[in-house]
């Protein structure tokens, strides 16, 4: 697939409360770290972080859309120091997670 890109999408259902902070606080934290990311990690083309404005059994709380130019890049981006920073405080305050990696044409 010679000009595709790769999508990362991630969702996670946080904790009520984690980290002594409510669900909206550490929603917040988590949008503020993984968007400061987009300055520091080379291999991010584009990152959008969303929390969820309606709630219903369905519903995660956050949303991260984030591109990358190859599978490779997106392997070096979630190797990067700062990016374990994030995961780090992200695995204390949520209870589920689902991912999805797409190619998608340039």
């Amino acid at each position: 697939m010679g000009n595709s890109r790769i999508k990362h999408i991630v969702m996670w259902r946080l904790h009520e409360s984690a980290e002594g902070a409510s669900k909206a606080e550490n929603a917040l934290t988590m949008k503020k770290m993984l968007e400061g990311l987009k300055g520091t990690i080379a291999e991010i083309e584009a990152i959008e972080v969303g929390i969820n404005a309606i709630a219903s059994p369905a519903s995660y709380d956050v949303v991260l859309s984030s591109e990358f130019a190859s599978m490779e890049a997106l392997d070096r981006y979630q190797k990067h120091p700062e990016h374990q920073k994030c995961k780090d405080f992200i695995v204390k305050v949520v209870g589920d997670r689902a991912v999805v990696d797409y190619e998608v044409d340039s």
